[in-house]
This record gives structure tokens, C-alpha cells and sequence, in this order.
């Protein structure tokens, strides 16, 4: 069921590539899927883009924190709260810095 759900996301992206919402869902999907470099890989890119997409640092980052590579998934919420700061966005700067402080000197 979930690969149509991808494959449905995958022939939206083919219309419209650069639409960061088929995007991101792309990148949760994959994730679901098990296909974790591909996810993160796609987290990585809404990222880079000229208005980075804010909510796919905290994913990248629990998705990070379940695949027990912790250093990773600070540098991804440390970046994500100065993006978040940078566009106004006070309330998810604080849901990831709520998560940097849980993850405390954990791990990695």
C-alpha cells in the first residue's frame, strides 16, 4: 500500500519536481519504507534550497536519533533552529531545540 502511495507522490513530483510538499512527503515516505539514505538524502536537498523547508530538519534529525547516529542529528537541528530563527519561525525553533536538549550528551 505504501509503494502506491510513493509511486503517487513520485507522478506528482514528475509534474511539478520543485514542489516542496510532494517533496518532503516523498522524503517521509521513503523513510517509512526503510529507505533511510534515500529519505535523508531528499531531507538534505529541502535543506539546500533557497528557502530552506524548516520541517525537514527536525525530520532528518528523528529520523537520525532512531538510526542511532545522534552527532548527525544535532548538526541537523542546530542548523534547522538558525534556519527556523532566520525565517520567523519561533515556534518549531523551539521544538528543536526542546529535542537537542533531550538528546543531552547521549550517544555518538
Amino acid at each position: 500500500m505504501s509503494n502506491t502511495r510513493r509511486a503517487k507522490i513520485e507522478a506528482m513530483l514528475a509534474d511539478d519536481p520543485n514542489d516542496t510538499f510532494l517533496r518532503y512527503s516523498l522524503a517521509m515516505e521513503l523513510d517509512k519504507e526503510g529507505e533511510h539514505e534515500q529519505s535523508l538524502a531528499e531531507f538534505a536537498r529541502l535543506q539546500r534550497d533557497a528557502s530552506p523547508y524548516v520541517p525537514a530538519f527536525f525530520m532528518a534529525a528523528q529520523q537520525l536519533v532512531r538510526l542511532n547516529r545522534i552527532e548527525e542529528a544535532r548538526s541537523a537541528l542546530r542548523s534547522g533552529i538558525d534556519e527556523a530563527r532566520r525565517q520567523g519561525n519561533g515556534h518549531a525553533a523551539a521544538e528543536m531545540s526542546e529535542m537537542l536538549v533531550g538528546l543531552g550528551s547521549q550517544g555518538g
